[in-house]
């Protein structure tokens, strides 16, 4: 054999050796993701089932172990460029804190997480307690090695927002952007991901949702939207081009997992929405400084360190009534509120720790918000 012809004949082998690699390579990651999945459905259902058994106890807490991030979004009031990460040791306690409480989901939030350097014992942590763990992000900072990673550590679910499909001066959030990021979660992610677009309040381009959303189809991923609000921070009636988009990205929700998003049928019209939000029992929100909130946009309600907070306090903000509740977009508190519409009508009127109890019918000051 020629020289030249075994060169040829050596690399049809390795070739041949390298897809042979690459198959068996892809087999075992799809048996990994779909035990995960079989795992990961059956920790839910003992969620569910836990939290229609009993209402003493926290379905989900977000918490904060660095407010800083990468980004600046016109749009955001979860962020800073400044402050320094949360102790690792410090949020330890406070996971097994929640864990005390009962906590069966647990999501990390920001600021950006993965700029946190110990997030990956912050993962192992929760999932030592048996807890659902999830983190939203921007996606930016993900590269090969950080997806494996968080694999490793346990990751259960990933959520990340993307507002444009190019970005502007509003959001760098963009499809155009995130989409090789994208593409490195769907080859080698093992946690589930959705991917969550935004209509309303002005932005740009309607449509970017509708791409978004079916970008992340595409990919294998699941897809939400969340309504958001004006730049005053008011709720307005969505646009006929918004509603639109709006209709067809529900369509494209009916693949997603657990999707509750009824309240948001009102939320498109402007109209309040009635229901009873469980913020403060069912969910809590756990700032960088350790301090309880009832969400996110309503932060200082009832701002009670976690290390203190108690069957009790649980028990108090399940029957206390929130007066921002009529137009709330934040998608996780009416889902895992939901599964107590049923009982318990809410007869306390809401009060703080820095502040007396308010009239039933005054308003707590509404944060410009995006719907998660």
């Amino acid at each position: 054999m020629a020289p030249l012809e075994g060169l040829r004949y050596a690399g049809t082998v390795v070739a041949c050796s390298n897809r042979t690699t690459g198959k068996m390579s892809s087999f075992w990651i799809y048996i990994r993701r779909r035990a995960k999945v079989v795992s990961r459905r059956a920790r839910e259902l003992r969620m569910i089932w836990r939290g229609l058994v009993s209402t003493d106890h926290p379905v989900m807490a977000h918490i904060v172990p660095i407010r800083r991030c990468n980004l600046t979004c016109a749009y955001c009031n979860e962020y800073d460029s400044t402050s320094k990460p949360v102790l690792v040791g410090t949020m330890l306690r406070r996971i097994d804190r929640l864990a005390a409480l009962g906590t069966t989901v647990i999501t990390i939030s920001g600021g950006e997480p993965l700029l946190y350097p110990d997030l990956d014992f912050l993962i192992r942590r929760i999932r030592h307690h048996g807890i659902i763990a999830g983190v939203i992000t921007n996606g930016y900072l993900l590269t090969p090695e950080r997806i494996h990673r968080l694999n490793r550590a346990g990751l259960d679910h990933m959520q990340i927002s993307i507002d444009n499909v190019t970005p502007d001066d509003v959001s760098m959030k963009s499809l155009k952007v995130l989409d090789r990021k994208l593409q490195m979660l769907a080859e080698h992610a093992e946690f589930h991901v959705n991917i969550n677009s935004v209509v309303g309040g002005g932005v740009r381009n309607p449509e970017d949702a509708l791409a978004i959303g079916r970008r992340a189809v595409e990919l294998g991923f699941t897809s939400t939207v969340g309504i958001i609000h004006d730049a005053t921070g008011q709720l307005r009636p969505l646009s006929g081009k918004e509603r639109e988009v709006f209709l067809a990205m529900r369509k494209l929700e009916k693949s997603s997992y657990a999707q509750i998003n009824y309240f948001q049928d009102d939320v498109a019209q402007g109209r309040p929405h009635i229901w009873q939000c469980r913020a403060g029992a069912r969910y809590l929100y756990v700032c960088e400084d350790g301090l309880v909130h009832y969400c996110s946009q309503q932060r200082g309600y009832p701002a009670k360190p976690l290390e203190q907070y108690s069957l009790e306090d649980i028990r108090r903000e399940f029957l206390t009534r929130k007066p921002c509740a009529a137009y709330c977009t934040v998608s996780c508190v009416h889902q895992v509120s939901y599964m107590d519409f049923w009982r318990a009508p809410q007869t306390i009127r809401p009060c703080s720790r820095t502040q007396p109890a308010a009239p039933a019918n005054e308003p707590i000051v509404q944060i410009q918000s995006i719907g998660r």
